[in-house]
């Protein structure tokens, strides 16, 4: 019998779509009471995706549910975007630990302090963090956790709403929030993986960051760094010097003591403007001196290819039974043919009994064992059979 299901409903009855995508999403349970549910809502008043949400809780009964508002949501092996939609995801996992959990950012004399978080375990694997941007400092709160959680991987999305910073719903074990993160420890009898794909394809060598300051590189490879760019540009063909015009990326090396830095050993981030009379490159976050770093660029046809990469280099690591997607919302039909894209590559290439989730505007996962915040990316998690 199988032990994780997944469903999605549409129509202008939410409460209705709700209740459909939970009967479908439990029905593979077989009459068992689902530990951890994740129900995601599209539409275009906050106040009908809070009372699909409750409805969805109420319904599905689940150990602990957790789930958020989208602008567009995954299940039933496709995507759905801006329409009124719910997506239902549920797991039977009767030996796994679960620990849900609400943060909150409070002002305090030295900053923000988050609290809420719970401390972690021995039998911790996972969290999973559904946030609000408008409320919470997610990105500093995911870049610091390696510190502050003791190196817990961390897995989700930023949630969106209809209108903006006040539109947000967050959905936890039966209540609605407006703020903060909601999210669940997974630990204990349950084996999971978490699988990002950042959809890059590299242009040009390796190179050293030979001088930087912050987000600023000044050097590269012992060259100013604006002129090594314009000299490996001027080496590409038409179509890629197109792409790099388009979507210029950067790739941090995350293992300095790799012998050879490979797809997926790199952390990209977006190349956000250049300087010819100063020579500098800037990116969107803090390069050191020393650190390996190579070009990217990034297109349907090489988000394609590495979903795709991803998912068959991990296919023998053992079965996956479950999976939850967090799909950027700048892929989708903004990037492929459909909004189905990402799921059914992950239907595909894990074949996991149930996989749903929602387009983030925004997308946790770690990269090297770090955690990160992304852009542009499929972050999975992955649960085994």
């Amino acid at each position: 019998m199988p032990d994780y299901g997944d469903g999605l409903a549409q129509g202008g009855d939410l409460l209705a779509a709700a209740e459909n995508a939970v009967a479908q999403a439990t029905a593979p349970l077989g009459g068992r009471r689902p530990d951890l549910l994740a129900v995601f809502v599209c539409h275009p008043d906050p106040d009908e995706i809070a009372r699909a949400g409750e409805r969805a809780m109420e319904v599905a009964g689940a150990r602990v549910a957790v789930g958020c508002s989208a602008g567009g949501v995954i299940g039933d092996g496709r995507g759905v975007e801006a329409q009124p939609a719910v997506a239902v995801w549920a797991g039977a996992l009767p030996d796994a630990s679960l620990t849900p959990f609400r943060l909150d950012a409070h002002r305090a004399e030295n900053g923000l302090v988050v609290g809420g978080m719970p401390k972690r375990t021995d039998a911790d694997e996972v969290a999973l963090l559904l946030a609000d941007p408008y409320t919470f400092p997610i990105q500093g709160f995911v870049e610091h956790s390696a510190e502050a959680l003791q190196g817990l991987p961390l897995v989700g999305g930023l949630a969106s709403g209809p209108g903006g910073a006040g539109a947000t719903r967050l959905f936890l074990d039966g209540v609605v929030h407006e703020r903060g993160v909601v999210g669940v420890t997974i630990g204990g009898d349950v084996r999971v993986r978490t699988l990002v794909s950042q959809g890059c394809r590299p242009v040009g060598p390796t190179m050293t960051v030979t001088a930087a300051e912050g987000p600023h590189l000044q050097g590269l490879a012992g060259q100013p760094a604006y002129r090594k760019l314009e000299q490996i540009v001027g080496e590409l063909d038409e179509a890629e010097q197109q792409m790099v015009a388009q979507s210029l990326h950067l790739g941090i090396a995350m293992d300095e003591y790799a012998d050879d830095h490979r797809q997926g050993d790199f952390l990209i981030r977006g190349v956000v403007g250049a300087d010819p009379e100063q020579g500098t490159v800037t990116v969107g976050d803090v390069v050191e001196v020393g650190r390996t770093v190579r070009f990217q660029v990034r297109d349907a046809a090489s988000a394609d290819a590495d979903l795709d990469w991803l998912m068959t280099r991990h296919r023998g690591d053992g079965d996956t039974a479950g999976a939850l997607l967090f799909s950027c919302n700048g892929r989708g039909r903004a990037m492929f043919p459909d909004a189905d894209h990402d799921v059914a590559a992950v239907r595909r290439g894990l074949r996991p009994e149930g996989v749903a989730g929602f387009f983030a505007a925004g997308e946790i996962g770690p990269v090297a064992a770090r955690n990160h915040l992304h852009a542009f990316t499929a972050s999975v998690l992955a649960f085994g059979g």
